[in-house]
């Protein structure tokens, strides 16, 4: 069931999305050549509590670390641990906080050094196709409209679009209703209206979109071994335009 939350909720999602966004950006600042995914993981953490909140990841479901560090062709959930970033990787670092009982969810990846051309162009896609989604994330307009936009652009450049995982509600909860495939799927059919949230989150791959999962139950990645980047913010829906709630970035 959709929840719909009220002016003061959505306050509260932007209080924890502001942690999330700020641990975002300490991360891209630290990220480098040389520094493991567990200290970017313990970065995340202190920071996450020294603001009140609780890293939502932490123990769920079973997940071991505060966040989720996903490298080169690592789409989502990498573990985080004593791998070192090289020169030319990307890492995506899934940041989710918890703050007065309402949650912020968001994503980026970041280069590393020196990344070559064609990658640094996957990660600029992947976050064209968040926007190139959110233009339909008003009331009026169905969940499939945000999944066919992301869908249409990323292929136009001869991405693939993974199925296996989608974007989300989120509130009170990490994974609320609806889902919200970054593909067209007659499923999603959901008309959106005021008050709801939801975690809009294209995850795009260089080559083909199969994916597979490591042993460990939580690292997913790329069947062919390319590079994956992923993009995600919180939003809440309104009369108009939508709010995004763990970034400053201004809707283009």
């Amino acid at each position: 069931m959709i929840t719909i939350k009220s002016a003061q909720d959505i306050e509260k999602m932007k209080a924890a999305g502001k942690v999330v966004e700020e641990t975002l950006l300490l991360l891209e600042k630290n990220v480098r050549i040389g520094i493991t995914t567990e200290e970017l993981n313990r970065i995340a953490e202190a920071y996450i509590r020294s603001q009140g909140a609780y890293p939502t990841c932490l123990n769920y479901n079973g997940y071991p670390k505060a966040i989720c560090i996903s490298v080169n062709d690592v789409v989502v959930h990498g573990i985080p641990g004593p791998l070192k970033l090289r020169d030319g990787d990307i890492v995506s670092c899934d940041v989710c906080a918890t703050l007065n009982g309402f949650i912020g969810d968001a994503t980026r990846t970041f280069p590393v050094g020196n990344v070559a051309p064609e990658t640094m162009e996957l990660l600029r896609v992947t976050k064209e196709c968040f926007f190139e989604g959110i233009r339909y994330a008003r009331p009026g307009y169905r969940v499939s409209d945000i999944s066919k936009a992301i869908q249409a652009h990323a292929e136009s450049h001869g991405y693939g679009v993974v199925r296996e995982l989608t974007g989300h509600g989120v509130g009170r909860e990490l994974h609320e209703d609806p889902e919200v495939p970054n593909f067209y799927s007659p499923r999603a059919r959901q008309r959106l209206a005021a008050g709801m949230t939801i975690a809009v989150e294209p995850m795009i791959t260089q080559g083909r979109r199969e994916v597979w999962q490591d042993e460990d139950g939580w690292t997913v990645r790329t069947q062919d071994g390319k590079p994956a980047a992923h993009y995600e913010n919180t939003i809440a829906i309104t009369d108009g335009e939508p709010i995004l709630l763990t970034c400053s970035e201004a809707i283009g």
